[in-house]
């Protein structure tokens, strides 16, 4: 396994590791509750992340198949 894959265990630590010690309502962050924000701030980062190792990855280098 490459170490750029690596990266995916991230978010999912991120939602569901981290998740028991984000679980409360307050603080507000942007007018949403902590949770909320949290779910919302680890999809954006999920998407991010696969974006790096998709750039990143070398088993992606090369012409896409027709």
């Amino acid at each position: 396994m490459n170490a750029i894959k690596l990266l995916l265990l991230v978010p999912f630590i991120g939602f569901l590791g981290l998740l028991p010690y984000a679980n409360k309502i307050e603080p507000y962050i942007l007018g949403m509750p902590f949770l909320l924000f949290w779910v919302a701030f680890w999809m954006v980062m999920a998407s991010v992340i696969l974006m790096i190792v998709y750039k990143f990855d070398p088993d992606n280098k090369g012409s896409d198949p027709e």
